[in-house]
Parts: structure tokens; C-alpha cells; sequence
């Protein structure tokens, strides 16, 4: 299975290198929609792992506020605290900065105030942050007391310098025994500045990442958690 996503990655990244602007207008989180589990993210020490469940009546209804693609898989939190993490190494340090979009639906259960937050860090080649974005929390107050999801979206400039980007999911309980920090379609997407397309290093990264999500999924169908 290794051996097919690296070819896999490879073929890819071949073919990236006369379209390689593919790193820009796509989506850098690696399964930010939870349709491949939890594939793609890493647990932190300290914190309880992220869980992806299905849209029911144990979380979320699928007729209830959240988004209209949602899949059949959204994120929840375990324990009092729950934290996972992915990076993505652009291979390179950029020298101007570029805009990027970075949104997601994040919500909870009912008035309760359990929440989640979506965070973003800009690293530079020393893993140093010198600067961030993030999403949420989304209140009880602001989803009207109902359990749902809410869409919430910021816009910016990823600073010169940046060699890498941190993605960061946590969910905090503040009520009852369920963490219900919820969180589904999670994304970052660059905007390409007029004529540049990104080195050939960064297509192969970008590239790797598809090809492990695509294997994430295709053993999750295997294992009967299909949509």
C-alpha cells in the first residue's frame, strides 16, 4: 500500500511539473472533511485525540444547521480537551507573502458550551511561528441554543519567510461528559500571485498528501465505513 502512494505521488508530481500551480486553489488540510476518520492527523501529549463520527442522533442530525456537502463524517472531541495536528512543508521558504482563505464549520451541542477552534501557524525554516490565523469558538449564544455547525471563514497574507504550515483542531468540554466541540470541512487554500507557479519540491509534497488521503479512504470503504 506505501509503495503504490509513492508511485502514486510520483506520477503525480510528473505531472505537476507542467502544471504545478495545483498547490495553489486547492485545499492544503489533509482530511479536513473527516470522510477518512482521523487519517492525516496527529495526537498531542497532554490532550485526548479527536474522534470522526457519523452525522445521528448520538451528534449532529443531518437536518440540522451545518454544511450542505457535509459527507457522512464530521469531527468531534473526546475527553475535557481534545487536540490533533498536521503540517505541511512547503519545501522551500517563501519570499513574498501570499494570500490565503482559511474557513471551516465548527459548532456544538444544543446550549451547552463545549467548542471547537481551528488554528493555523505560519513556521519559518527553524519551526519558529511568526504568525497565525484561527476559526471559533462558536458559541451556544451564536448558534440560537440549537446543535449544529456554523460557517465561519477569515481571510489574509502568509508572511515572507514561511517554510511550513501547522493546522490545529481542539475541542474543549465545558458541560455534561461528551465533549461536543464539533468541527467538519476544514480547509487552507493559497491564492497563486499573478505568474508564480511553486517549486517542484512543493508539488511532490502536495502530491504525497493526496496519494496517503486517497489511501486513507480507500481502506476506509474496505472496512465498510463507505459513505
Amino acid at each position: 500500500m506505501t509503495l503504490r502512494c509513492i508511485l502514486g505521488a510520483a506520477l503525480l508530481a510528473a505531472a505537476c511539473g507542467s502544471q504545478a500551480a495545483v498547490l495553489y486553489g486547492s485545499n492544503l488540510v489533509v482530511n479536513g472533511d473527516a470522510e477518512a476518520g482521523t487519517a492525516g492527523w496527529n495526537g498531542y501529549d497532554g490532550y485526548g485525540m479527536i474522534q470522526a463520527v457519523d452525522y445521528g442522533s448520538n451528534w449532529v442530525l443531518p437536518t440540522q444547521p451545518g454544511p450542505a456537502d457535509r459527507g457522512h463524517g464530521l469531527f468531534a472531541g473526546t475527553g475535557q480537551y481534545a487536540a490533533a495536528w498536521q503540517t505541511f512543508d512547503f519545501g522551500t521558504t517563501t519570499t513574498q507573502a501570499t494570500a490565503f482563505s482559511l474557513s471551516g464549520w465548527l459548532g456544538g451541542w444544543a446550549d451547552q458550551g463545549d467548542n471547537a477552534l481551528f488554528y493555523v501557524q505560519f513556521l519559518d525554516e527553524s519551526g519558529v511561528e511568526i504568525g497565525g490565523a484561527a476559526l471559533g469558538p462558536v458559541t451556544p449564544e451564536d448558534r440560537d441554543g440549537q446543535t449544529g455547525l456554523l460557517y465561519r471563514a477569515s481571510e489574509g497574507l502568509m508572511p515572507t519567510g514561511t517554510h511550513a504550515v501547522s493546522f490545529w483542531l481542539s475541542m474543549e468540554r465545558l458541560a455534561s461528559t461528551d465533549n461536543d466541540g464539533y468541527a467538519d470541512n476544514l480547509s487552507f487554500v493559497l491564492q497563486a500571485p499573478e505568474g508564480e507557479v511553486p517549486e517542484p519540491g512543493i508539488a511532490a509534497t502536495f502530491a504525497l498528501g493526496l496519494g496517503m488521503l486517497g489511501w486513507a479512504r480507500r481502506r476506509g470503504k474496505a472496512a465498510g465505513r463507505g459513505r
